[in-house]
């Protein structure tokens, strides 16, 4: 993503329904250094455009409030500026929420009650580009199900011809890699090449299985085979 992190703060945006729960998320990230709080608001027609003045690294979201959807509104802003990483905080965090949170692109859905601890590390990961969300496609494959079958009609059509050419074994390591969350860089660092190299292999993994996204990337490779969702 596009980011203003270098050695300057995380800028967050807290969309929630609650001024209370607004004001307690700001003051649990008030005590991280690296953590700036940029903006909150509630949902409303606004709220968009107050984004894309403020251009926050990440916004935290309220997954459920009463008039226009969190998904809604999550699919508003990655189609506005894709760059945003979205975490979606829920009241409840189940297998249909999850799936949904999946399909409107957000990097992480994660439950109110998280600790201060939990929230401002799922921050971190996700401004620097990560998708914890990927993770629950290993964990809990009733929303795998649901996903592979999201995009059963978009792969049939690509599944008509073979990949235009079969992923070496250092694809599908990486592959592997990209579906247990992993991020380019911590790749680069296990098998000790470079994050560019790294990069080199993701957009040749995209290109072969003709897909746009990671995500994407990694549902068909478990629909394939090329790599496993039980953990060892």
């Amino acid at each position: 993503m596009v980011s203003n992190l270098g050695n300057s703060s995380i800028k967050v945006f807290i969309i929630d329904q609650q001024p209370l729960f607004r004001q307690g998320i700001r003051s649990s990230l008030s005590h991280m250094g690296d953590i700036e709080v940029a903006g909150e608001e509630e949902v409303n027609d606004r709220v968009l455009s107050t984004i894309e003045t403020s251009l926050p690294d990440v916004v935290l979201l309220d997954a459920n409030p009463p008039s226009l959807t969190g998904l809604e509104l999550c699919r508003n802003i990655k189609r506005h500026l894709p760059s945003v990483a979205i975490v979606l905080l829920s009241t409840y965090v189940d297998d249909e929420q999850l799936f949904q949170a999946i399909k409107a692109q957000a990097s992480a859905c994660i439950s109110k009650e998280v600790s201060p601890e939990e929230l401002s590390g799922t921050i971190r990961r996700c401004a620097h580009g990560e998708h914890p969300i990927n993770e629950a496609l290993i964990g809990r494959p009733r929303v795998t199900e649901q996903v592979l079958r999201q995009f059963q009609d978009l792969s049939m059509e690509k599944e008509i011809a073979p990949f235009i050419s079969p992923l070496t074994s250092k694809e599908t390591e990486i592959l592997d890699y990209m579906a247990q969350g992993y991020l380019n860089k911590q790749i680069a660092h296990v098998l000790g090449v470079s994050e560019q190299t790294i990069k080199n292999h993701v957009t040749s993994i995209l290109r072969k299985l003709n897909v746009n996204a990671r995500t994407q990337a990694v549902v068909l490779a478990i629909k394939k085979g090329l790599i496993s969702i039980t953990k060892e």
